[in-house]
């Protein structure tokens, strides 16, 4: 007996190199496209976890690292959800998934690592919070940027 033939064509298998096709006319996507794409994603995400991470810190007196946690977590699930189907149109895989994961663990670390250190040399106020949200964001941004267009989506 021969396996069920998928009703729809998202469920057949891909191969490995897949190129970025826009949504909705179906068109290639290039370079310039998923990088504001991958900003915008960015920058929702990262409005995301910047008000988790205040909210937590500022308003419910969690520690630093234990408010940033959480914040990133809420933040990068989000912007792996969108990146993956809008900015990289790539199908669920567990691999990818697997290795998004190992990815965003690396992230976690400089990002919390970064904020907190400047924690410690900077004062404890909203501006310098800020300040220091920025800098391990966009340490992160450009980490996962480029991991995940050359290796994780394999995009030409």
């Amino acid at each position: 007996m021969s396996a069920p033939v998928p009703e729809h064509p998202r469920e057949y298998p891909l191969p490995v190199e897949i190129p970025v096709t826009d949504n909705i006319g179906g068109a290639e996507v290039g370079l310039k496209t998923q990088l504001i794409r991958f900003v915008i994603t960015g920058g929702l995400s990262g409005i995301l976890d910047f008000s988790v991470t205040l909210l937590l810190q500022n308003g419910l007196g969690l520690p630093r690292a234990a408010a940033k946690s959480v914040g990133f977590i809420l933040g990068t699930t989000t912007a792996y959800l969108l990146n993956r189907r809008w900015t990289f149109n790539a199908p669920p895989s567990r691999a990818r998934f697997l290795a998004v994961v190992a990815l965003y663990a690396v992230t976690f670390a400089v990002q919390v690592g970064i904020y907190t250190a400047l924690g410690q040399v900077w004062p404890n106020t909203i501006v310098y919070n800020a300040l220091s949200y920025v800098v391990a964001q966009g340490t992160a941004t450009v980490i996962n940027f480029v991991v995940q267009r050359v290796w994780i989506f394999k995009i030409d």
